[in-house]
């Protein structure tokens, strides 16, 4: 296939644009570098199938040749990032959703939805499921992330419904791995870099919120087995085995050997006490679950994070 992956130069993207080649596809990544990076898709400069077209999908975009997939990973996806970008963030969750769907349409092209468990806020459902409606704060600050994937769902669905658009929804749950970005603000990152600086690591409320973390490449065969599918979805694709943050923060300085401790800051406002996927739907209609415990997933990804902070000195 030719695949167009929106946001291919971002911390997941890349590593869907990885699999994409390895397996043969063409990959055509749009990124227009504001949270993504050139260094992620570095090592894909140079391969025969590789494209990258530095372009904001809020502005309309006209691609040559065929297309058969349209992946839309084109959003900040940290709290650090969203809160710092509030229009831009809900700018590209409709009109740039509405821009990429477009493209799918006149390329007769698969489409493939990149959604988020945000869609779910402060759960009162557990575990939940793609039949939960959520429980969101609409108007407060994380509402800009929330909200604009509840948009671009929604958008995506009256695309399929209006105009017969073959799409694929998935909900992408908390992610971790190489080539997150180290002041990313997000709890794996911060933990990590903490632990490796010989800060204590910080804990918002108690530590006994809840999160289920998916290794990035599980997280990216998910992808895979819906973009292959005929399936529309959503389709929650996460590792739900749940940790509390006290657990995580933990199991980061047994790996790392931290001497800093932890400290406790006050909860950020709307933050989710629990979230665990179900995934059911993904094992049953894809063949999907992941394979990669926490343990083995942080293994991996703290080594790049000790490089990183080796470059960074």
């Amino acid at each position: 296939m030719r695949v167009l992956v929106a946001g291919g130069a971002g911390f997941l993207g890349s590593h869907l644009c990885d699999s994409l080649l390895q397996r043969g596809d063409e990959v055509v990544v749009v990124d227009d570098l504001s949270t993504g990076r050139r260094v992620n898709v570095a090592h894909l400069r140079g391969h025969a199938g590789f494209e990258l077209i530095e372009h904001d999908v809020v502005a309309p975009l006209s691609i040559e040749g065929r297309l058969d997939a349209v992946m839309n990973l084109a959003s900040p996806a940290s709290p650090k990032d969203y809160l710092a970008l509030p229009l831009e963030t809900l700018a590209v969750g409709s009109t740039g959703t509405r821009n990429l769907l477009e493209l799918a349409r006149a390329h007769d092209a698969r489409f493939f939805m990149a959604s988020t468990s945000e869609v779910y806020g402060d759960p009162l459902v557990h575990p939940q499921t793609e039949a939960y409606w959520g429980h969101v704060n609409p108007i407060g600050e994380r509402s800009v992330y929330d909200e604009a994937k509840r948009f671009s769902e929604a958008i995506t669905m009256a695309y399929h419904r209006t105009f017969d658009l073959d799409v694929g929804v998935v909900r992408v749950f908390n992610t971790y791995g190489p080539r997150m970005q180290p002041d990313d603000g997000r709890v794996v990152s911060n933990f990590i870099v903490q632990a490796l600086s010989g800060l204590p690591l910080t804990i918002y409320g108690d530590g006994a919120q809840t999160r289920s973390f998916c290794y990035v490449a599980d997280e990216v065969r998910g992808f895979l087995a819906l973009l292959d599918s005929a399936e529309t979805g959503p389709i929650n694709i996460g590792n739900p085995r749940e940790f509390t943050m006290l657990e995580l923060a933990e199991t980061v300085i047994e790996l790392t050997g931290a001497t800093g401790g932890i400290v406790h800051e006050p909860l950020p406002a709307d933050d989710p006490r629990q979230r665990q996927p179900d995934i059911g739907l993904a094992a049953e209609l894809l063949g999907w679950k992941p394979e990669i415990e926490l343990r083995e997933g942080l293994a991996l990804t703290i080594p790049y994070f000790a490089a990183q902070l080796e470059t960074i000195g």
